[in-house]
């Protein structure tokens, strides 16, 4: 039996370094004296899909914001493909590197349509005016089907997007994400304030995703965690409690005790 990190719970020859997508040894965050992050540990593995839960204030979004550069730790190391240390790069360059990031709040260009949404995203920082009065390369026109397929919005290409439901929005901003091909998407709550068949539809959606890139969820609705079918991290205070599938931490004693139980 492969020897266990008791305080990850993955083997140890899996939490090495160099054989992670991405790192994070011993990384703390203060505010004013409150320790958002505390030592915190985290191993995402190339091709992975994690879940990331726990009480308001366990440090989630805290973690969000080291590895994309928003917040510089003070202490520990986030290290990307074993070799690039996040915590010396601004968002930008971090962003550069194919790490993508969706907030809780859909962003989209309302008054656009969704394929022009696409377009836009696709051609990055030259800007609105020039983004849709350039001719696409067929390539190009194929990836912006593929994406549309995959959020399933082949449909509605040509609505604007301010038309689309709240969970149509939340699938747009994705497809935005993925147009510009990160290998490591981070996606904070993505099933807030959707019905239920849009939050099926979300999951069956992050599952796909996973089949080619990596994938950090941070999520309260744990029936849609359920719905993920992947390994589950709970945060309390700053650090890792437990770690394992859903019906692992749910059972987990002090899992219960710190936030299931409230």
């Amino acid at each position: 039996m492969a020897e266990v990190d008791l305080h990850l719970g993955v083997p140890k020859e899996a939490v090495r370094r160099g054989d992670a997508l991405l790192y994070l040894d011993g990384v703390t965050v203060s505010f004013d004296g409150f320790k958002a992050l505390n030592a915190l540990s985290f191993v995402l593995t190339e091709g992975e899909m994690r879940a990331i839960i726990g009480p308001n204030g366990a440090g989630k979004t805290t973690m969000m914001d080291v590895i994309t550069g928003k917040t510089r730790p003070d202490a520990g190391e986030v290290f990307y493909k074993g070799a690039t240390d996040l915590t010396h790069l601004d968002e930008a360059r971090i962003a550069n590197l194919g790490i993508g990031r969706k907030f809780q709040k859909p962003t989209v260009f309302e008054n656009q349509t969704v394929y022009e949404n696409l377009e836009l995203a696709l051609a990055g920082s030259r800007g609105l005016k020039a983004a849709l009065f350039r001719r696409l390369k067929p390539d190009q026109e194929a990836r912006i089907g593929e994406i549309l397929e995959l959020i399933r919005l082949d449909g509605r290409r040509g609505e604007v997007a301010g038309a689309l439901s709240h969970g149509q929005k939340q699938w747009l901003e994705i497809g935005m994400l993925l147009i510009q091909e990160p290998e490591l998407l981070l996606i904070d709550e993505p099933a807030a304030g959707m019905t239920d068949h849009e939050t099926e539809r979300t999951a069956s959606l992050l599952k796909d995703i996973a089949k080619s890139r990596s994938v950090v969820v941070v999520e309260h609705d744990m029936e849609f965690i359920r719905m993920l079918e992947t390994r589950v991290t709970v945060l309390h205070e700053g650090s890792v409690l437990a770690e394992g599938s859903i019906d692992h931490v749910q059972s987990n004693q002090d899992v219960v005790d710190v936030y299931l139980g409230r």
